[in-house]
């Protein structure tokens, strides 16, 4: 099933969304105008507030409320790529250039603040203190996430329990939140909601697995970003792992000096070190059996177009090539 087939049973629900978006990107600050819809339109996959529409609807909702929080997901996580880009300096991001190089950190920095506290304004509108725990949990254990990611940051060392530590909180938890919202406003049994809540945090770590692996595996016209991204920054992450766990002595202290160093001096000497190994397949495989989890999850709802694309959504997250 591919991406526009998984959105075909909420197709009038993302037009509403995109709608959304632009209206509450919304300020009288014209600067903010302009960053948040070059950040917005720049394309992506819109796969959490897909994730939000699609498990409202499998759990049988008929209200419009989850328009609303497809709309805040979105702005939290693109509130966490303008950080994430000022802390790893990044340049590229969706094959253009990232907000911080075209404005600065400081502009970059300030919009995100900007639409992470729109998101909040909005989450209060739905008047559900649920609601609003969820997404209130959610945002502190990403910013938990992202503190663990910058202590694993050129440090060698880093095992692939640390690893998945960062990825569970950093990137499963809005899937896992939004999946959960979904439940949450069908006001469904409680085994439903940790169903949807399963289902969203397997499905955020296989799509982050894969992310991973394409890192070393894809093109940068392929991954709209520049190969070997987090290895320049001192990213450790389970590509690189494996492959030191698995590789011989030299390929080690390559891989090890990597990412102690940062750089992407040796970077072909690095693709070529992992390529040598399993570690693309095994990190790949990993990410298969967290989609297959995420698919088991669904188990707890009922047959219905929106439960088979997210069915496919799982499938999509381990077999796409960007």
């Amino acid at each position: 099933m591919d991406l526009s087939a998984i959105r075909l049973p909420v197709a009038e629900d993302t037009k509403a969304v995109d709608a959304l978006i632009v209206q509450r990107l919304q300020s009288d600050v014209v600067l903010i105008n302009q960053i948040g819809h070059y950040i917005v339109r720049s394309g992506g996959k819109r796969l959490r507030p897909l994730s939000v529409l699609l498990a409202a609807r499998a759990c049988g909702y008929q209200g419009t409320q989850h328009i609303n929080l497809a709309a805040v997901i979105e702005f939290i996580h693109t509130s966490t790529l303008l950080h994430d880009d000022v802390v790893d300096g990044s340049a590229l991001r969706r094959s253009q250039e990232t907000a911080n190089i075209v404005w600065g950190n400081e502009a970059a920095v300030l919009v995100g603040d900007f639409l992470y506290s729109r998101s909040f304004e909005m989450m209060v509108e739905t008047g559900s203190m649920r609601v609003m725990e969820v997404l209130a949990h959610a945002t502190n254990r990403i910013a938990e996430g992202e503190v663990l990611q910058l202590l694993n940051t050129k440090d060698p060392d880093t095992d692939e329990h640390r690893y998945m530590e960062v990825i569970d909180r950093k990137t499963a938890t809005l899937f896992e939140a939004g999946t959960r919202l979904g439940a949450v406003l069908a006001q469904s049994p409680a085994a439903v909601e940790t169903a949807m809540a399963d289902y969203g945090r397997n499905l955020g770590i296989a799509f982050q697995l894969i992310d991973d692996a394409l890192d070393y595996s894809s093109s940068n016209a392929e991954l709209g970003k520049n190969v070997g991204d987090d290895l320049d920054e001192g990213k450790p992450t389970l590509p690189v792992l494996r492959a030191m766990a698995v590789g011989s002595a030299p390929q080690r202290q390559l891989l090890r000096d990597a990412i102690e160093h940062g750089g992407r001096e040796r970077i072909d000497d690095v693709i070529a070190a992992i390529a040598s190994t399993d570690a693309i397949t095994y990190t790949a495989q990993l990410a298969c059996d967290y989609a297959r989890r995420a698919k088991e999850a669904l188990a707890a709802l009922p047959p219905s177009d929106a439960t088979a694309a997210l069915a496919g959504m799982a499938d999509f997250s381990v077999s796409r090539d960007h």
